[in-house]
């Protein structure tokens, strides 16, 4: 199995725990909770900003000092309904009590205390298209660059319709030479409709020193630390994923792999 695809080591709890440490980059790190209802779980940010997206679920968050009251309204991602989250700067103590079962997904990276903790979504967050004919998707922003309440965190999640690609055309980020392209690691955490399905996803760099195609099943976390990441969807499968992004400057900027730049060029 490729050392990008990480599998959740359990289905109840904390299911998927990565850090810059264990994924061997600097920025990014990424959590989840499968949460019966009724449970609890808590744990300070330390050096990080976080972002908690209820991915499914409702549950009862305390941060930054403040109640936030319950968070959550959707049973399944694929009502493809905004989310609810929250945004906690580094040196936050947070817990959250579940109303339901419900899954909680953790979005870290470092922090600079220049922003205040604040609800993110659904307010806010419209379910935009992008791209066109089997290359359409459906975005959710929760937390890109013209949203300015983060230091280094970009997140948002994708619907990929059954039979669609999404992240395509391929596409890479992973210099940091700005205005041309950034250095952002990236992590996918997938999840599919019906939940007994796959997807693919391959990250590849232009010399192929890197060349991984995965077969993604629902609930795993794939990783991007570098090279063009393109995934798809195959008929009778829908796709949803959430995207953490962080790197030294928090802006997305990416190069198109030459094999597709003329779909970008078509396509704009």
């Amino acid at each position: 199995m490729s050392h990008l695809l990480k599998k959740p080591f359990g289905c109840h709890g904390k299911v998927h725990e990565i850090s810059p440490q264990t994924a061997g980059w600097r920025y990014v790190g990424f959590s989840l909770y499968r949460l019966r209802a009724g449970e609890q779980v808590a744990e300070t940010t330390g050096d990080n900003e976080v972002i908690l997206v209820m991915v499914e679920g409702k549950a009862a968050f305390d941060g930054g000092g403040q109640h936030w009251g319950v968070l959550g309204e959707r049973s399944s991602v694929f009502e493809r309904t905004a989310p609810h989250c929250l945004y906690l700067p580094n040196d936050s103590q947070w817990s959250a009590v579940a109303e339901t079962d419900c899954i909680i997904a953790v979005c870290s990276a470092p922090g600079l205390g220049g922003h205040q903790a604040r609800r993110i979504g659904p307010d806010g967050i419209t379910l935009t298209q992008r791209g066109t004919g089997t290359n359409t998707r459906f975005i959710n922003n929760i937390a890109m660059e013209n949203e300015d309440y983060c230091d280094s965190l970009l997140v948002t999640e994708v619907f990929t319709p059954a039979g669609h690609w999404s992240s395509y055309p391929s596409h890479r980020h992973d210099e940091d030479d700005y205005p041309r392209i950034t250095y952002l690691e990236e992590t996918y955490y997938h999840r599919l409709n019906p939940d007994n399905g796959f997807g693919i996803q391959r990250v590849y760099t232009d010399n192929g020193d890197l060349n991984e195609t995965m077969a993604i099943a629902d609930g795993d976390v794939v990783l991007v630390p570098r090279g063009h990441h393109p995934c798809g969807a195959p008929y009778g499968f829908e796709m949803y994923y959430l995207n953490v992004m962080a790197g030294p400057l928090r802006k997305w900027r990416f190069v198109a792999a030459p094999e597709v730049e003329w779909i970008l060029e078509r396509d704009g």
